[in-house]
């Protein structure tokens, strides 16, 4: 499994299964989920997963939200927008005592061949909840859960020797 953080490059060509890391991170403040998911996956090998995370380890709380090209803020966004649009499959993981507010945008732009996993304890979980409902979306209330349906789609798609 090869994990590339923002704004790293992948290579579009691979024919390894591309898995956007979306979810709660709350300006660094959030547990990291990502970690704990790329371990959890790490005996996939590099030509069958890639984890696209967008937490980076040299992030600055600091940096303003400013979407002029060419700035920090403009970069880490079009990379994650790029990344989802990119991806065989978006996870959205909403913590359950975070707002994530990034997170229930991104859901509503690309929740086609996404998985959701949302604790009934989110703020917002009846509207995550419906929309999954009414998209098609599979919704789960646990990382356990996620995991599972995760590791049983990647076996589905690749090839095992």
């Amino acid at each position: 499994m090869i994990e590339v953080k923002a704004t790293g490059e992948y290579d579009l060509e691979s024919p390894a299964i591309r898995i956007f890391l979306g979810g709660s991170i709350d300006m660094g403040a959030a547990e990291k989920w990502q970690d704990r998911l790329a371990k959890d996956l790490s005996d996939y090998s590099d030509d069958d997963l890639v984890l696209l995370n967008p937490r980076r380890d040299d992030w600055d709380s600091s940096w303003v939200q400013d979407p002029t090209p060419g700035t920090q803020f403009y970069e880490q966004v079009s990379w994650e927008l790029d990344a989802q649009e990119n991806a065989d499959a978006c996870i959205y993981y909403f913590a359950a005592d975070s707002k994530s507010p990034i997170t229930l945008l991104e859901l509503g732009m690309f929740y086609e061949g996404s998985v959701v996993c949302c604790p009934k304890e989110f703020y917002r979980y009846g509207n995550v909840k419906m929309v999954c409902d009414r998209n098609g979306v599979l919704m789960v209330e646990t990382y356990d859960e996620m995991l599972e349906i995760l590791r049983a789609t990647i076996d589905s798609e690749i090839e095992i020797d």
